[in-house]
């Protein structure tokens, strides 16, 4: 299934510092790191494979909401957290 709109499970591996998504046996990550009540997004990695299906988007999606829920500022130290940000309005106040 090759489209945006497929369901891809998104977990919190707490004890790692990611969100994470297992899509056909290969693992995408998007990680970060807890600073002084703020959550500084440092990577987002998808296989080559598996670009283009927006894997990325749900895993930074699910990052982002998370950090609202714990009223967490977010730090942009990935660029395509950055730009992630820049077009989603919504999560813009985030950003510290």
């Amino acid at each position: 299934m090759n489209s945006k709109h497929e369901e891809v499970p998104v977990r919190h591996n707490e004890s790692e510092s990611r969100f994470e998504a297992e899509v056909e046996g290969m693992l995408s990550v998007a990680d970060y790191q807890l600073r002084e009540g703020a959550m500084v997004m440092t990577h987002t990695f998808v296989p080559a494979e598996l670009r283009g299906r927006g894997i990325a988007e749900k895993l930074v999606r699910a990052a982002l909401q998370h950090a609202q829920a714990q009223h967490l500022r977010v730090v942009p130290a990935c660029s395509y957290v950055e730009l992630f940000i820049q077009r989603h309005r919504e999560f813009q106040s985030l950003v510290s």
